[in-house]
């Protein structure tokens, strides 16, 4: 007994204790997210905010691009053929490290001359929050399957379909931002289960500040979307609420895992590459169980991200689009700090699991688990002069903070792509 009362073991998922935004700050008309108004007022001068926003956040809704359409026809693998001079450059950047840093390298500047390096690139790591970019493609599935012929009908449905939290956005330690256009007040605070916002602030909360519960909600109306088809943009809450009280669990929790993993099996991405196991909260638990384990690989997430610039995720409106939500537009973190990165225009995600074992007297704390430590950073880079790469770094360094390991090599591989 003693020695199960000395082993207190902690698990975190902390992807989102930090607060960054992201979507083009022109978008509010076009969403109806309310945080961009806010963006919008402060960029005017309209609001002082002692925040300044980075000279790479302020790119418009329309500069936004897709930068491999051009090579559309290529596949993911093709062009993650590695160049030999490029890889001798990337790898001299980690000797000396052990095998918990693992990469992949893709630089675009040329999309008729990619450049592409790899490293430990099929090892697998716990995703954290880079795994809800497999939500939105799981949103954005689904939307094309309920108005496969108009892509404006499922933007409309993202801005005008308000969803309820319920038990889904519990519990998440970590605030979303709620801006009252009329009152001009932001207010931060934990998700409740009375919260209502429209499908596109949900999927804003769920990558702007990485919110779990947001996360589990879009989640929950990706599997609404599969179960009722072209009946779901009229389903009522009383509707919904009979669904999950009457449908059995494991159906439930067979479905739930489909329609995330299904559309990465479509873009050719194994299950050993990229795939989700559980929801990101214990609320969803109440209806939905565990399934076959979350995992994430350099390789696995490369190819998502080549396949988005060449319009290949579900189609190149929907490709576009979750470049835009991807967009950050606030104060960065992480990889995404780095100062060589501060004109260029970043889409980024980052996800970090840790977890703690206090029984061996070690040191061990937020970000530094002495039992696992993931820290993962998924990035688009687009600098003003044309230098445009992506990159996947994956860590597992115990009893250490790896976002400063993250910073160091961000700026050590853009100033060694910038050279040519």
């Amino acid at each position: 007994m003693k020695k199960i009362l000395a082993l207190l073991v902690v698990v975190f998922s902390a992807s989102a204790f930090t607060t960054y935004t992201y979507y083009p700050i022109d978008g509010y008309d076009r969403t109806g997210i309310k945080r961009l108004k806010r963006l919008e007022l402060i960029k005017s001068g309209e609001i002082k905010d002692a925040t300044a926003l980075p000279a790479g956040a302020l790119k418009s809704f329309s500069e936004i691009q897709l930068n491999l359409l051009s090579r559309k026809s290529d596949s993911a693998m093709g062009l993650m053929q590695v160049n030999e001079d490029f890889q001798k450059e990337i790898s001299a950047l980690f000797r000396g490290l052990d095998k918990s840093y693992s990469i992949t390298v893709l630089d675009i500047s040329d999309p008729g001359n990619v450049r592409y390096a790899e490293r430990n690139e099929t090892a697998g790591y716990q995703p954290g929050s880079v795994g809800k970019l497999a939500v939105l493609n799981g949103l954005f599935t689904q939307l094309a399957k309920i108005y496969p012929d108009s892509f404006e009908k499922r933007t409309e449905l993202l801005k005008n379909k308000s969803v309820k939290s319920g038990v889904w956005g519990l519990t998440d330690e970590h605030t979303i931002p709620i801006y009252n256009i009329e009152k001009n007040t932001l207010v931060k605070r934990q998700v409740i289960a009375s919260d209502v916002f429209t499908l596109y602030e949900w999927a804003d909360h769920m990558l702007s500040v990485s919110n779990n519960g947001a996360a589990s909600i879009v989640w929950r109306e990706v599997l609404l979307m599969a179960a009722f088809g072209d009946k779901y943009p009229d389903l009522t809450q009383e509707e919904t609420d009979a669904y999950f009280k009457e449908t059995p669990r494991k159906e439930l929790t067979d479905l739930s895992n489909d329609v995330v993993n299904l559309p990465l099996r479509d873009l050719g991405i194994t299950a050993d590459e990229w795939r989700l196991g559980s929801f990101f909260t214990r609320g969803a638990n109440t209806y939905v169980g565990d399934k076959g384990g979350s995992i994430g690989s350099p390789q696995g997430l490369m190819k998502f991200l080549v396949q988005l610039e060449q319009g290949k995720v579900v189609d190149e409106a929907s490709s576009l689009e979750m470049k835009r939500l991807m967009y950050m537009t606030d104060r960065r973190i992480r990889y995404a700090q780095s100062p060589a990165l501060k004109e260029a225009a970043v889409y980024f995600k980052s996800g970090s699991l840790y977890k703690c074992d206090r029984s061996k007297g070690e040191a061990c704390g937020k970000y530094m688990g002495n039992v696992t430590n993931f820290m993962n950073s998924v990035i688009i880079v687009e600098h003003p002069d044309n230098c445009k790469y992506m990159v996947v770094l994956m860590t597992n360094v115990l009893r250490k903070n790896s976002a400063s390991d993250h910073m160091y090599l961000a700026g050590n591989i853009d100033k060694l792509i910038r050279k040519k």
